[in-house]
């Protein structure tokens, strides 16, 4: 009797460590995408560094935008991402951002400097049509000389026709 006691106890004691296991793997699922996560587990100083980037995550929540070869034109995806950044910087009115215009290695310099800067002001133009203020947003281009990945393929060359962010104030 006191051995179906004890292996009663065993069991009933590993049923209420999966329960509390997965409630808990069930709030954190249930917060993710929400505001109020952006806001708890993102504004933190430490989270968001000063000249902070997207590109090496340093940025908070905020994700670098990329774009099709020979186009500033935002992806559905790219306007999807920028959603999430715009709703964290309505949420957090001390962060200031410049998104700086990139592109590949392929053309003249002038061509991708204006590509760059028609890239960063895309960005910029829908985020302060999702209620950004302007005033908190600054653009550059630098064309190809910044590039994020090295190599002549399109492996590389996809991940520099990018539109990052960069923390100016917080």
């Amino acid at each position: 009797m006191k051995l179906l006691t004890q292996k009663s106890f065993t069991t009933m004691l590993m049923v209420l460590s999966l329960a509390l296991v997965g409630c808990a793997s069930d709030s954190k699922k249930s917060s993710e995408g929400s505001s109020d996560s952006l806001v708890n587990d993102n504004t933190d100083a430490r989270s968001i560094e000063l000249s902070g980037s997207s590109d090496e995550s340093t940025a908070g929540p905020l994700r670098t935008i990329y774009f099709d070869y020979n186009s500033s034109s935002l992806t559905s995806v790219g306007r999807s991402t920028l959603e999430q950044n715009a709703e964290f910087l309505k949420l957090t009115d001390a962060v200031a951002v410049q998104i700086e215009g990139h592109c590949d290695e392929r053309g003249g310099i002038q061509y991708n400097i204006a590509l760059g800067e028609k890239r960063a002001q895309a960005v910029k133009n829908y985020l302060t049509a999702l209620g950004v203020s302007s005033e908190r947003i600054t653009t550059v281009s630098y064309g190809k000389d910044r590039p994020n990945a090295f190599g002549h393929d399109e492996g590389a060359w996809s991940k520099n026709r990018r539109a990052n962010f960069v923390i100016t104030a917080k």
